[in-house]
């Protein structure tokens, strides 16, 4: 009789993975993308089977029905952190070993955090309604990964009281790469970190950048680490996301990075959002900025190029550039920001490259909610 049920249980538990299926299509610089195709769907045991599945070789549907959890899974680290923003609890220490003229401490950290997965080509990752959730360690990819589709899952408790413990997903040298629907919180560091080498072709959309932490370089659960952008011409669409309770760096414009902000909405941020010192280039366009102190200006980007839709004179201007006018940016309870340059547009090597944009009312309305493993 136990035979029967556990045949029966494998059947069901089969059936559900294979029932699942990327929802929606990505766009702006990630679209065509196929993931792993039509590879039978998978359903990983544990933390184990995850890691084999995600850097094999072969094209993988890895469908994700619980949580994954690999704290405690590689043992703790112990290092020397300084305690460069206050000895408070709520204060984050940072884990390196010059302190300078800041506190030392010895720490203990989760030794998984700072090694994050290495997700190979041809890939789709699906969640389950809000039951994929993998813990304690970060996606990454690197070395020529390419064709890679992460949708409806969780990242989250990576060391969140250290900086380097950690970050939620990173690239480096990568292309063509989807992140839809993902909900990252408690992170180290960085929740989208991309590397030196350039990353194409990059979407991620619907997701939520959650600064809400126990942990913060301010001491008051606001997160200052959300985006650094460090890359070599990286390529990136960012639309239809919600950007909540961080600080700073989201994004950091810090690399030549072409970056495409639609209907996103960032949301109380008692310090700044946009910030940048070298050859970072931001369209911003039909986003939303509620209780922001400073979206960006010339204290937090000092280099590079903007463009923030600053009225509908300016904006019509793009429609020789990606075949529309630019739509305006709404501001509540935030400063406004005009930036205008356009002259990096035509790195925008065809109109398919941009991804459509709804007015700020109509593209924003629902983010809030939507937003991260909500599918």
């Amino acid at each position: 009789m136990k035979t029967v049920v556990a045949l029966i249980t494998l059947a069901s538990a089969l059936t559900f993975a294979e029932a699942q299926s990327v929802q929606g299509t990505a766009e702006g610089f990630a679209s065509g993308i196929t993931g792993g195709g039509d590879a039978s769907p998978v359903e990983p045991a544990d933390i184990d089977e995850l890691t084999t599945l995600l850097t094999s070789t072969d094209p993988q549907v890895i469908v994700l029905t619980k949580e994954y959890n690999f704290i405690g899974s590689e043992g703790d680290t112990t290092a020397n952190a300084c305690q460069s923003w206050g000895t408070d609890d709520a204060c984050q220490d940072i884990i390196t070993d010059d302190c300078g003229d800041s506190p030392s401490v010895t720490v203990t950290y989760d030794a998984a955090g700072p090694n994050p997965i290495d997700v190979a080509s041809d890939k789709t990752i699906i969640g389950v309604g809000d039951a994929g959730v993998i813990r304690g360690k970060g996606l990454r990819f690197r070395d020529g990964a390419t064709n890679i589709i992460v949708q409806n899952i969780m990242i989250t408790e990576l060391n969140p009281k250290h900086v380097w413990g950690g970050d939620a997903i990173s690239f480096d040298n990568s292309d063509l790469i989807w992140i839809d629907h993902v909900h990252t919180s408690q992170i180290g560091r960085v929740h989208y970190c991309f590397g030196h080498e350039a990353s194409h072709r990059i979407t991620i959309s619907n997701s939520f950048l959650d600064g809400d932490t126990p942990y913060s370089t301010s001491c008051d659960g606001y997160q200052y680490w959300g985006m650094e952008l460090v890359g070599a011409d990286d390529q990136i669409t960012f639309k239809k996301n919600y950007i909540y309770k961080t600080s700073g760096r989201s994004p950091a414009l810090s690399g030549s990075t072409l970056f495409h902000a639609c209907n996103n909405v960032w949301e109380d941020n008692p310090g700044h959002a946009i910030e940048g010192d070298t050859d970072g280039k931001g369209l911003f366009e039909g986003n939303l900025w509620i209780d922001v102190a400073n979206p960006g200006d010339d204290s937090t980007f000092t280099a590079g190029a903007l463009f923030t839709s600053p009225d509908d004179s300016t904006n019509a201007q793009c429609e020789q550039y990606i075949g529309r006018a630019c739509q305006l940016n709404v501001y509540d309870n935030s400063p406004e920001v005009a930036w205008d340059n356009m002259d990096f547009f035509g790195e925008f090597a065809d109109e398919a490259a941009v991804a459509e944009c709804d007015d700020a009312e109509t593209g924003t309305a629902s983010v809030a909610v939507d937003a991260g493993n909500t599918l």
